[in-house]
């Protein structure tokens, strides 16, 4: 499954709900999720940090639709060609820098 093809898998599923939720309540659910990972990351399973991960990118998927953007166009812009800080495939970027 691409990223595309997720984002609409969301939308389909969830977007009436998101859209009338709007975005302020929709990013209070990702953050709560994003909460629910780091809790996976220092003491879950290998499956709980999975599940965690996916529901972090559906609510993300989600923020997205509900703002109207094409995630799989912004990441390929924005990383398509390399680091966005040196430009480089493997990012060569001052550990002190982003990314």
């Amino acid at each position: 499954m691409t990223l595309r093809e997720f984002q609409h898998l969301i939308r389909g599923m969830y977007h009436e709900k998101d859209a009338s939720r709007g975005v302020e309540g929709t990013f209070m659910w990702l953050t709560e999720e994003i909460g629910e990972l780091a809790t996976a990351l220092r003491s879950g399973t290998h499956e709980e940090q999975s599940l965690e991960f996916a529901d972090v990118l559906a609510w993300l998927a989600t923020i997205a639709n509900v703002v109207d953007v094409d995630l799989e166009a912004a990441v390929a812009r924005k990383y398509g060609a390399g680091c966005p800080g040196c430009g480089q495939l493997a990012c060569i970027c001052p550990d002190a820098e982003k990314p």
